[in-house]
Formats: C-alpha cells, sequence, structure tokens
C-alpha cells in the first residue's frame, strides 16, 4: 500500500521489457506524465511519481530536501518496480532522478538502464536563486514568466491558497540542493532543454555530460521550459529509441 501511494501506472503494460519513472518538476504531480505514458510503445512501462503533499496526497507533509525525497522514493522504486528500469525527470525532478540513479548505484544494486534528464541545469552549475522566498505575488510572477499553470489558477484565489504552498516547498527544495562528491554514473544520459527556456541554458544543460562516463547526446527543442507539451513526439521517439538500444 505504502508504494501504491508514490507509484501511479497510468497504463499498465505487465510484459514490458523495461520500466520508465517519471519524476515531476516542482508544483507538479504525477498526472503530468500521463500523455507521456500513453504514447509509450508496449514495451515501455511508465511509473509516475507522486510526491507527498499534492492531488490525492494533498493532506500528507511536504518534502523539502531533495535527499530526502530520493531516499523515500528510493525506499518503495526498487520492490515496486521489477526488472529493468530507466529514469526520466523533468526540471527539478531531474535532479531527483539523478540522485535516485546514483543511489541505485551506490548500494549494489542494478543502476539505471539510462537517465533521461529535462530542463535542469547539470547538478555541477550552481546558481543562487531565492524564488522560495519571495512573496506570494513574486512567486506567482515566476509561475507566469516559467509557465506550465493554468492561467485561470494564478487568478483564483482559493486555488492559490493550494498550489502556492506545495510550489514553494518545491522551489525551497531545489534552490537549496547542493550536489554531494561522488563517482559519475556508468549510464548512458540524455538531455533535453527547450531553446526558449527562461529558467536554464543549453550549456549549463550540457554540463550533464560530466556526471557520466556513459554516452552523453543533449537535444535543444523548439518550446520554452515546457517544451514537452510541443514536443513529445520527438521526445517519445528519442525515449524509445535510446532505450532500444541501451537494452
Amino acid at each position: 500500500m505504502f508504494a501504491q501511494n508514490w507509484i501511479r501506472h497510468f497504463h499498465p503494460r505487465p510484459e514490458s521489457n523495461v520500466r520508465l519513472v517519471c519524476l515531476p518538476h516542482a508544483g507538479g504531480a504525477a498526472s503530468y506524465f500521463f500523455r507521456l505514458s500513453a504514447a509509450m510503445p508496449a514495451a515501455v512501462e511508465v511509473h509516475a511519481v507522486q510526491y507527498p503533499g499534492r492531488q490525492d496526497r494533498r493532506h500528507e507533509p511536504l518534502i523539502d530536501d531533495i535527499s530526502q525525497l530520493a531516499d523515500e522514493i528510493f525506499t518503495v522504486l526498487r520492490p515496486a518496480v521489477a526488472g529493468p528500469l530507466a529514469l526520466f525527470g523533468h526540471s527539478m525532478g531531474a535532479v531527483v532522478a539523478f540522485e535516485l540513479a546514483r543511489r541505485l548505484r551506490d548500494t549494489g544494486d542494478h543502476g539505471p538502464v539510462a537517465l533521461f534528464v529535462s530542463g535542469r541545469r547539470a547538478p555541477s552549475r550552481i546558481r543562487q536563486e531565492d524564488v522560495h522566498l519571495r512573496s506570494d505575488a513574486g512567486l506567482i510572477a515566476e509561475m507566469r514568466r516559467v509557465g506550465g499553470t493554468d492561467p485561470r489558477v494564478l487568478l483564483d484565489r482559493e486555488l492559490l491558497e493550494v498550489v502556492l504552498p506545495v510550489t514553494r516547498n518545491d522551489y525551497r527544495a531545489i534552490e537549496t540542493y547542493r550536489v554531494t562528491p561522488g563517482e559519475p554514473l556508468e549510464c548512458p544520459v540524455t538531455a533535453f532543454v527547450g531553446r526558449s527556456d527562461p529558467r536554464v541554458t543549453p550549456e549549463e544543460v550540457d554540463a550533464w555530460r560530466e556526471h557520466t562516463t556513459g554516452k552523453f547526446e543533449m537535444h535543444v527543442c523548439p518550446g520554452g521550459h515546457f517544451y514537452l507539451d510541443q514536443c513529445q513526439p520527438f521526445v517519445t521517439g528519442t525515449v524509445e529509441a535510446e532505450l532500444c538500444s541501451a537494452l
């Protein structure tokens, strides 16, 4: 039952060859990956992670530390997800996916067959950011700038009372994260970034190559921080091809 709190299966594919575990962005939920799950071929089963404090887990305490979040996901991940797995993380989720990959590797378990990182600079590239310290108006302004939130939500005070604490918590988690020294991963890493993303540059994304001894590829897609909304067919095809190669 504990694993069911964390993992969502929108399109079960028990005969699949690999499980793709997807980690959402700050303020995001597992449902963000519903369309990606539906678009995957029969050989790939998507497992989307639901962080506490949102949607059906809205009454659970939030976690504002990336390491703690990765630890808790790791605890349930291996028992719940059998066979080869890959990780896909968008924005904050890219860092959570990276930390999960390290834990899978460091505990002697089989590491992921591939890591996909999206819309996030490499852990080795540090910026001083303070979005989580801003007023509600400042946080709302940042959400408008980045996109990905229904504009109607940003105009609804009752909805904002639900959304803002979760989003602020997640910004605190990712803005205070600092990578700890360690050996690079060995799995292939594929990075995606929107050409017009206001929160990250292609140069910062390219630095993900420093975190693996395996193959590295970067794809610059049309669009902003949520480029995935318009480039899903390309991303889906790229992920599928990489997983076929990795297996």
